[in-house]
């Protein structure tokens, strides 16, 4: 059985190396450390909430991005016409 003290540190360690992860994989091992964890997650589920927030991308930020890549193919694509035009390979 590990004490209290043992539980938080394997929060906190799973929470650093989250920290270091993107996307989907955070969840996996946020759920894997809660799941070690187990009592003690309870008591620090706001914390890992944090976390997985802080490591994750918004839907806003997700509309954003796309919106700027579709804005860069269509900056080459046009780039790629007016060298057609002059006879040029793309």
């Amino acid at each position: 059985m590990r004490t209290p003290a043992t539980r938080t540190a394997i929060v906190i360690a799973a929470l650093g190396s989250a920290a270091m992860l993107q996307g989907c994989v955070v969840g996996a091992v946020v759920g894997a450390g809660a799941a070690v964890v187990g009592g003690t997650a309870k008591a620090t589920g706001a914390v890992v909430g944090a976390g997985f927030d802080a490591v994750t991308t918004s839907d806003e930020e997700t509309r954003a991005k796309r919106e700027r890549e579709q804005r860069d193919y269509e900056r080459e694509q046009r780039r790629c016409q007016q060298r057609q035009q002059r006879g040029q390979d793309c």
